[in-house]
């Protein structure tokens, strides 16, 4: 009887929460794969092989910039999907498609792109970040991790963090490490200057983790075994869902979670500290490819479509 009462409350708890609906939708022109935001600005990768920069006040979009197009492995000219982008001062990284399924790797800068990795490379690169004005961090789908200087076009280092397949990482808010998980469920804390591992908390997920956020030395993950997980210096704990969780992401200051959680494609937000839950956001209409909170209290979702919503919490 007890384990019935706990489930109703628990069921109770999640449906008392405050539905939103987007303040606004920004369309992009194909499905958009990661978006970052700065100086009231958002910018999305697509898959059409562009990333499209929008004016967050009036909701139009002013720039985009297109990669070369590239051909498939059966010769057809096609556009080069983005798998990731980031921003540092006035330049823009990104990852894209490349030919025979490796990956490319651009700098946006002074209105022209320069590629400074290629498929020479052979690197299945998943995802990059901007660590100072010279260098990147990279991932490849092997489980290594990267730290490359695109002035001198040298490797500082290439080391293996696991033989597990690589899932998802995230730079830290002051560049000096990185949360990264893989197809274990393992979360691992890397430094950057010297590419050892600092932390390794006992794992939770039990199988892949999908997305990991790192904010303010909380990570989150969003797991295939249906849990998401909060680990940090003063409480780990884990939410349990009856669906996949593909995405996650935590405010600047980790005072809120969010993880898309159910068949619907909604995203619940949560209070880390309480655990309480907050609000559900509606309206997506594919499986989320990211969440991203730029501040407490305004948030964007992007998925397998191309509308991006942006929801601002009461």
């Amino acid at each position: 009887m007890i384990k019935y009462i706990l489930i109703l409350f628990l069921s109770l708890n999640l449906f008392a929460i405050e539905d939103l609906e987007p303040n606004k939708i920004f369309k992009a022109s194909g499905t958009v794969q990661s978006i970052v935001y700065k100086n009231n600005k958002l910018y999305a990768g697509t898959s059409n092989g562009s990333v499209e920069i929008f004016d967050l006040n009036t909701s139009e979009k002013i720039q985009t910039i297109t990669l070369p197009k590239i051909k498939d492995f059966i010769g057809d000219i096609i556009p080069a999907k983005i798998y990731s982008i980031d921003l540092f001062e006035d330049k823009i990284l990104i990852v894209s498609q490349g030919m025979k399924g490796y990956r490319n790797v651009f700098l946006y800068e002074n209105e022209k792109l320069h590629k400074i990795i290629d498929i020479k490379k052979r690197y299945y690169i998943n995802k990059a970040y901007f660590i100072s004005n010279e260098k990147i961090v990279f991932a490849l789908l092997s489980n290594e991790i990267g730290v490359y200087n695109f002035k001198t076009k040298k490797l500082d280092y290439l080391v293996q963090i696991s033989h597990s397949s690589f899932s998802d990482f995230m730079i830290s808010q002051n560049k000096k490490t990185i949360a990264t998980t893989d197809e274990s469920g393992k979360v691992r804390v890397v430094d950057l200057n010297t590419a050892q591992i600092i932390k390794e908390p006992k794992a939770l997920n039990l199988d892949k983790v999908y997305k990991i956020d790192y904010k303010n030395d909380v990570i989150l993950t969003a797991g295939q075994d249906r849990k998401s997980v909060i680990y940090n210096d003063i409480s780990t704990y884990f939410f349990d869902f009856d669906f996949l969780i593909y995405s996650c992401a935590l405010s600047p200051k980790a005072k809120l979670g969010a993880i898309a959680y159910n068949e619907k494609n909604e995203v619940l937000v949560f209070d880390v500290k309480t655990k309480d839950k907050l609000y559900n956001l509606k309206k997506q209409r594919a499986t989320l490819t990211q969440i991203l909170f730029i501040n407490e209290n305004e948030v964007f979702t992007s998925s397998d479509d191309s509308n991006i919503n942006y929801f601002k919490l009461n």
